[in-house]
């Protein structure tokens, strides 16, 4: 069988550091003084695999809800004799000065700070413990660590960190002490977002050996001081830096660039338009040049090949063909050009290999990988434009788009316009359509990213995207890995007293859904987390409201589902006045068919415990109980669960009944005038998982009625379902319990018919296992 879309599984090194990190008191620490964790003495841990920890553990942290963030967790790679760090990778408010403190010992290779907005500069006194190994360094979106906490002086002190400190006028002091001499090796330098405040050129002066600089969104006084770098710069970022006509003429003098990015973020925001002269004079001038981003730029008219004048036949990437005048010059196609959000990307002939636009879902989803890291506010826009790709027209590159949108998702959980475009990209992505192509594995990275979603975002439309999404999968099953997060996540949504209609509406469907087809002790988990109250209150609401709708009758369903073979849940039901709201739903909306169906479904369950039907035994339930054996709605449903309350308690005898109307004889007459009404070939909206509660009824004498109904529920549905209830009757002991039915002098004629009816659909069945009634019954709710 061929491999599904992400099917590839984890590899050993992965799976064993996860393991690890989740487990670090088993495995490679012990708890030391103050609680602290410390490393065992006998672990002495390479660069591939202390890098592997930290990495991974940053990505658990900012992905996974039920990980646990260790403080003293960096503590653990402070000494280079037992643990070799080489290769650091850190982002977001998570990591703080005493993180990069406790690691200054050790020789960094790369260090990769992203949006870590709670570094102070005492971070960049850290940052010169490094000078002598360091080859890469990123510190793009870090503009607090270019100021001193509170005013203070430059300290490494980690007794000095006041960590309550966070509010932007205590970051207003400049750090005015640092700069990078001593980082002779340092070829890698990425400053994006560093404040207006810091001139980039004194700051920068004493590095001699860049090869890759990344100054997105600074704003700089002069550019001439990147020509230091001319002989040996290969890459440079300028994202956002206005496109003036000195930047134009420096940039052309850094002959042995390789990739150049003046990419803007909006042509909204340009303040220049790029025209022939300039692209030519870029081609020109940089003849080693592979890869080129102009996003997002004005472009004039003369930059392109007029229609009637363009190469014809299919697209094609070669230079002498190309639709852009200036790139018919270029020795080789380029392997990337970026032309997202300017006219040039929509042209026949483009002379790279990669391409960013949105022209096509190609240059959408490249758009999507190159800018998600450092430039959500694009990569916004390009979910945006595959989420039409995926809703109007057909996606073709399925897993890649999927892959990506995780990615996004991932990457800027605390982004709000990233989770809002990126979780409805995903309801169109992992619909039926696409379906089959996913592997159990994808499907679940889809999961536990819209998963992060909620519960970052309390907002109306994540929340609506994330829920309907989850309407796409397999429930409970596909979910049943994050079962309780699931439950406590829509809980949650449930949780306003007036929650927006349409979100209310899915969420209560999937917590039906989720305990429906589930083992006990998962509803009993979810009774314990609030789910029976929280169902209750939404029903009280819409009483309030005299609306009878989905939500209310999804409400009534969901506790049919958890209260199935689960005592607590059904006591649960009753503590929180369930059979008050019984009563004011029957007076209030008499002709609800579905909702009569649902609540009767839910006291049959309850009826089903031996302790709580005293409960049920009043004058006043029992008469609205005997009433409903006379309904005609949904078919016998009504009718048929009512009569199953009362089978229940007709059970435990006539010395438990103590009141004097109605009278327990003319209630056993008017269920046997019921029974005898009910069309023994109905199908049903029911759903057995077990006989059990059935089956007790039969073998008694104490209520020949009760053991009517119950051999009545039998006959019927090993007559209509017989592939799926005679097997189940058989395995569950019922054939023997039949035949005392005809044993006993108790049992009535009809009901010892009915009784050899069923042993004989059975017997048939054993016989012949192929069922000739192709209906499939409608779960519309588990057994109540």
């Amino acid at each position: 069988m061929a491999a599904k879309a992400g099917d590839n599984p984890d590899s050993l090194m992965t799976l064993a550091t996860v393991f690890c990190l989740r487990n670090l008191r088993k495995t490679m620490c012990y708890q030391g003084f103050s609680n602290k964790l410390c490393l065992r003495s006998d672990i002495f841990l390479p660069s591939e695999i202390c890098d592997k920890l930290v990495n991974t553990y940053m990505e658990l942290v900012h992905t996974d809800s039920n990980f646990e963030p260790e403080e003293s967790f960096f503590q653990l790679f402070s000494d280079p004799r037992s643990t070799r760090l080489t290769r650091v990778q850190l982002r977001e408010d998570f990591v703080r000065d005493r993180d990069l403190e406790a690691i200054r010992k050790q020789d960094l290779i790369e260090l990769h700070l992203t949006y870590c907005n709670s570094l102070s500069s005492r971070s960049l006194k850290t940052l010169t413990c490094f000078r002598e190994t360091l080859v890469s360094l990123c510190l793009f979106g870090c503009s607090r660590i270019f100021y001193r906490k509170g005013g203070a002086p430059l300290a490494c002190n980690e007794d000095t960190e006041d960590e309550e400190d966070e509010s932007p006028a205590s970051r207003q002091a400049l750090e005015t002490d640092f700069n990078f001499q001593g980082f002779n090796r340092l070829r890698l330098l990425n400053l994006g977002g560093l404040p207006d405040e810091v001139d980039a050129e004194t700051l920068l002066k004493p590095l001699k050996s860049l090869t890759l600089l990344d100054l997105s969104n600074v704003q700089l006084l002069g550019t001439a001081f990147l020509t230091q770098w001319k002989d040996r710069l290969a890459s440079l970022v300028l994202y956002n830096v206005d496109l003036s006509e000195e930047l134009v003429n420096t940039v052309v003098e850094l002959v042995n660039l390789r990739h150049l990015d003046i990419s803007r973020e909006s042509r909204r925001t340009s303040k220049s338009k790029m025209n022939r002269k300039i692209l030519t004079a870029i081609v020109q001038c940089l003849v080693n040049l592979v890869s080129l981003d102009i996003s997002g730029h004005i472009m004039l008219d003369n930059c392109t090949v007029p229609l009637f004048e363009e190469a014809m036949g299919r697209p094609s990437i070669e230079p002498c063909k190309s639709s852009i005048y200036p790139f018919q010059e270029l020795k080789r196609p380029l392997q990337f050009l970026g032309l997202y959000d300017t006219t040039l990307c929509n042209v026949t002939h483009i002379p790279a290999y990669k391409v960013t636009g949105s022209k096509n879902e190609d240059q959408v989803l490249n758009a999507i990988e190159t800018y998600t890291e450092f430039r959500p506010e694009l990569a916004h826009r390009a979910i945006n434009q595959l989420f039409d790709i995926a809703r109007i027209q057909h996606c073709s590159q399925l897993l890649r788009a999927l892959q990506l949108v995780i990615a996004a998702l991932k990457c800027h959980k605390y982004d709000k316009s990233i989770q809002v475009t990126g979780s409805a990209a995903l309801f169109y992505l992992t619909n039926t359509e696409y379906r089959s192509d996913q592997s159990v594995r994808l499907r679940r990275e889809v999961i536990e990213v819209v998963l992060n979603g909620m519960e970052q975002y309390q907002e109306v439309t994540v929340q609506r995207n994330c829920c309907l999404t989850l309407c796409n999968f397999s429930i409970p099953e596909e979910l049943e890995f994050q079962y309780s997060r699931v439950n406590q996540l829509l809980l949650k949504i449930l949780e306003p007293a007036r929650q927006e209609e349409s979100i209310q509406r899915i969420a209560v469907h999937l917590c039906n859904a989720l305990v429906c087809q589930v083992d006990n002790h998962h509803k009993e988990a979810v009774g314990k987390m609030g789910f029976v109250k929280t169902m209750l209150n939404l029903i009280q609401k819409k009483l309030q409201d005299k609306m009878c709708d989905q939500v209310m009758e999804f409400s009534w369903s969901a506790l049919w589902n958890i209260t199935d073979e689960t005592p607590d849940n059904c006591q649960m039901f009753l503590n929180c006045r369930g059979m008050s709201l019984f009563l004011e739903c029957l007076q209030e909306f008499p002709d609800k068919q579905e909702l009569h169906r649902n609540m009767l479904g839910l006291l049959g369950n309850v009826a089903e415990v031996k302790a709580l039907r005293p409960q049920l035994l009043t004058p006043q339930f029992i008469t609205v109980f005997s009433n409903l054996l006379d309904s005609k709605a949904d078919g016998i449903e009504v009718s048929y669960n009512a009569c199953g309350v009362l089978s229940h308690i007709m059970f435990d005898g006539p010395e438990v009944w103590s009141m004097e109307e109605p009278r327990r004889d003319t209630v056993m007459d008017k269920m046997w005038d019921a029974i005898q009404s009910w069309d023994v070939t109905s199908r049903r909206n029911i759903n057995y998982r077990s006989f059990e509660p059935i089956l007790r009824l039969l073998p008694q004498s104490i209520a020949p009625v009760s053991q009517h109904w119950a051999t009545w529920a039998l006959f019927n549905l090993v007559s209509v379902y017989p592939s799926k209830y005679c097997p189940l009757l058989i395995k569950e002991g019922g054939i023997v319990l039949l035949e005392k039915v005809l044993e006993l002098d108790s049992s009535q004629p009809e009901t010892k018919e009915m009784a050899r009816k069923v042993m004989e659909h059975c017997e048939n069945f054993k016989e012949d296992p192929m069922e000739t009634n192709h209906g499939q019954e409608v779960n519309y709710g588990q057994r109540g």
